[in-house]
């Protein structure tokens, strides 16, 4: 016979157990939760392992932790210290023509005009290639000696000899930066035209019967109204342009000189042409951290808690 003691206990003692609806959900998601785990968490895991070992495949009988070394080696390397400068050059001036260009052609396709939906297809259509390819074509476009942008100065009366556009330190840096804004405007477009369609027209007209002209909408209506997205799409094209070495790589490959590398392909480097899986892991581990710490100063920065639903 149990004791009321003992029963006050059995009765407390929570019971789990799952539905059959539940099991049913799990089930489901059991395969996307095992590819995320086995592409995305073991990957990134084994690389911050990586970081801390001597993983050369010239010496693979030698794979030890060595604690920081990897990253004392890399941030010692004074091509590092140039791929984190360039890296900001990168980021900010790919950035901002992005967003503003972007902008105002979202303006512009929100209005209903003839034609309209050709025009966004041509507008839409380079997010849809890939950075290799751009690359390429921007590669013959930017040659110093067969290059159509060479030709049109030249035609122009703008320059008299051709400008060696992807050999020039200088040119090579604004050349691919050049190149990633007319690829990233698209990106601001289809972002910033999906939220403008998203404001009521109410909105505008209680606006116009207040007074205000086109420039008090934009700064009173319609900026605070999209905030929201301006600061998420913002955030995520920051972190795309720092871990986007595919067009550099395809147009300069970090020359000359290594004058146009990013920490991304700085890491690519490292990993192809020295085969230094462990420094390559170091500098990746050094980009997340970077991205982290930016990310959080960022959101609090805009106060995004404030800004409005996501």
């Amino acid at each position: 016979m149990k004791t009321q003691t003992e029963t006050v206990t059995e009765r407390s003692l929570p019971s789990f157990s799952i539905s059959r609806h539940g099991l049913f959900i799990f089930l489901c998601l059991l395969p996307a939760l095992l590819l995320v785990t086995v592409f995305i968490y073991y990957p990134l895991f084994k690389g911050v392992v990586m970081a801390f070992q001597s993983y050369s495949l010239f010496d693979l009988s030698n794979i030890e932790f060595i604690g920081l070394e990897n990253f004392k080696t890399v941030m010692a390397d004074s091509a590092f210290k140039e791929s984190l400068i360039n890296s900001f050059y990168w980021v900010f001036f790919s950035l901002l023509p992005q967003f503003l260009i972007g902008f105002i052609v979202a303006l512009l396709l929100r209005r209903k005009f003839r034609g309209r939906g050709i025009y966004q297809a041509f507008i839409f259509f380079p997010w849809a290639m890939s950075g290799f390819l751009i690359g390429l074509i921007w590669r013959w476009m930017l040659n110093g000696q067969a290059g159509v942008i060479n030709d049109l100065l030249i035609k122009l009366n703008i320059i008299d000899t051709a400008i060696p556009f992807l050999a020039d330190p200088t040119w090579a840096m604004v050349s691919v930066i050049v190149a990633n804004v007319w690829y990233g405007i698209t990106f601001f477009a289809i972002m910033i035209l999906a939220a403008l369609q998203s404001i009521p027209d109410e909105l505008y007209e209680a606006a116009k019967i207040d007074g205000a002209n086109y420039i008090q909408q934009l700064f009173k209506v319609t900026i605070p109204y999209i905030l929201p997205t301006l600061i998420v799409t913002t955030l995520l094209r920051v972190i795309w342009i720092l871990n986007f070495p595919d067009l550099i790589y395809s147009l300069t490959n970090g020359g000359p000189a290594g004058s146009t590398h990013i920490l991304s392909t700085f890491m690519l480097e490292k990993l192809i042409y020295g085969q230094n899986y462990g420094q390559a892991a170091a500098v990746g581990v050094i980009l997340i951290f970077i991205l982290l710490f930016f990310s959080i100063f960022y959101l609090l920065a805009t106060k995004f808690n404030k800004a409005g639903d996501f």
